[in-house]
């Protein structure tokens, strides 16, 4: 009788440590706890659907020490994930990419951006779908702005694209870091990710554009999964 009382109540605490652990490991009001920004640093802002995906991509550009999942581009302050999902607040799903000037250029993040973004979806990426999930290039310079708006004429020129490139380019203006659930989500939940990278079209979709850029001598700056 000890024993299964002590298995039933033995069962009972794994129940609730299980429990507990789902709870904190993915609750959206933990703020993110974010490394400070070493001197020598640039920072960089794309919006290219989920930012899961985003952040993951740009981690395995050399030259990129820190990606930062969070929003940009909206009407209100301080955005959580619940409020910009509700496509109300004009907040997109933003990267900051943080990355060393003298190993990787701005112009190499902007063209490695659009190898891995579909820039004809005016209405999100691939099974996202809502306007915080357009793709978006923010830029903080005149410099920045010409990068981005002469890298969109070149891919127009290319013929690598059936229809019009319609990748919002924004003056910067704040980022707001998302919730600790969100941050390093590839690393943290691997098995989660890969089930939504996998059934989102995402890669499959970019393997089609990739081809058709290749057919034009357009070149992608692809990452591996």
């Amino acid at each position: 009788m000890k024993t299964k009382l002590l298995i039933s109540f033995g069962v009972v605490a794994l129940i609730i440590a299980w429990s507990v652990w789902q709870y904190r490991s993915h609750r959206y009001d933990q703020v993110a706890e974010l490394p400070p920004l070493v001197n020598g640093t640039s920072t960089a802002y794309f919006a290219g659907g989920c930012f899961w995906c985003t952040e993951s991509d740009f981690e395995k550009l050399t030259g990129v020490s820190e990606t930062i999942s969070g929003y940009a581009g909206g009407r209100t302050t301080d955005p959580t994930y619940e409020k910009v999902s509700s496509h109300t607040t004009g907040h997109i799903e933003t990267v900051e990419v943080r990355y060393d000037p003298n190993i990787v250029t701005y112009q190499t993040l902007v063209e490695y951006f659009f190898s891995h973004v579909d820039p004809t979806d005016p209405n999100g990426q691939f099974v996202d779908q809502g306007d915080s999930y357009v793709s978006a290039a923010f830029y903080t310079s005149p410099e920045e702005k010409t990068k981005i708006e002469d890298e969109l004429k070149r891919l127009e020129k290319s013929g690598a694209y059936s229809k019009p490139l319609v990748t919002r380019v924004i003056p910067f203006e704040k980022f707001y870091p998302a919730e600790e659930y969100h941050q390093d989500y590839s690393k943290k939940n691997p098995t989660r990710y890969q089930y939504y990278r996998g059934g989102s079209g995402r890669d499959q979709s970019l393997e089609n554009i990739c081809e058709k850029r290749l057919t034009q001598n357009v070149p992608c700056l692809t990452s591996k999964k």
